[in-house]
């Protein structure tokens, strides 16, 4: 299975997509920072399942229709930076969707995730992954989980790292640097969180109009 996680740099980058998908012929696709009133239903095979409505920009996630099927969505509120109390709030930070695959018949939890900005804590972001990994496995107990997007969190990872095996699950960064805008924030911000699957490797697509390169992760259930 092809996932593509994409922050689209407060939509500019959508016009992007159609191309992206073409190129790389993903399975999912989840985006970040997205104008959901202006996003299409369909990108060649991919349908859109979900997004959410409660941020002036918000997530949302399409899948292959001919190879899945929706079970159920989540959007999920996690607990406010200052920057989303002062600025507009970030009311949702987690869409979760609950899929079958048609061919295999199992079913499987894929997530879009955007955490706190840089101005928060890396506690805080912490705290939102943690509890966002808690309110996805609620989509199915025991299921394969896959959470990515951006989690704006370019140094300290050891601490995040050990903070997400000690919840059971698994922190995988991709081959190179996912944040190239200002040198003195460059890291990787996009990344993958995971439970029940096999990560074969993630790979960073080359850089488009948005200040994050896009991540293209090839991953198998267990």
């Amino acid at each position: 299975m092809k996932v593509i996680s994409y922050n689209l740099r407060k939509h500019r980058a959508a016009g992007e997509l159609a191309e992206l998908v073409a190129e790389h012929d993903p399975d999912i696709l989840c985006l970040q920072e997205c104008d959901v009133v202006h996003l299409p239903e369909r990108i060649d095979g991919l349908a859109l399942a979900d997004a959410t409505q409660g941020n002036r920009l918000g997530l949302a996630l399409y899948y292959r229709a001919s190879s899945f099927r929706v079970r159920e969505m989540r959007t999920i509120g996690l607990k406010k930076s200052l920057h989303d109390r002062m600025l507009k709030p970030a009311h949702e930070r987690v869409l979760g969707v609950r899929l079958t695959d048609i061919d295999e018949g199992r079913d499987l939890i894929v997530a879009s995730f955007h955490a706190a900005p840089l101005t928060a804590l890396n506690s805080l972001r912490r705290h939102q992954i943690r509890a966002a990994l808690t309110a996805l496995a609620e989509l199915g107990d025991g299921l394969p989980l896959l959470m990515v997007g951006d989690y704006n969190y370019p140094v300290f990872k050891e601490n995040l790292g050990q903070a997400v095996r000690e919840q059971g699950y698994a922190l995988t960064l991709s081959d190179d640097h996912t944040y190239t805008r200002y040198r003195v924030f460059r890291g990787h911000y996009d990344f993958a969180t995971s439970v029940g699957f096999e990560i074969d490797r993630i790979t960073t697509l080359p850089q488009r109009s948005s200040d994050h390169r896009p991540i293209l992760v090839r991953v198998r259930p267990h």
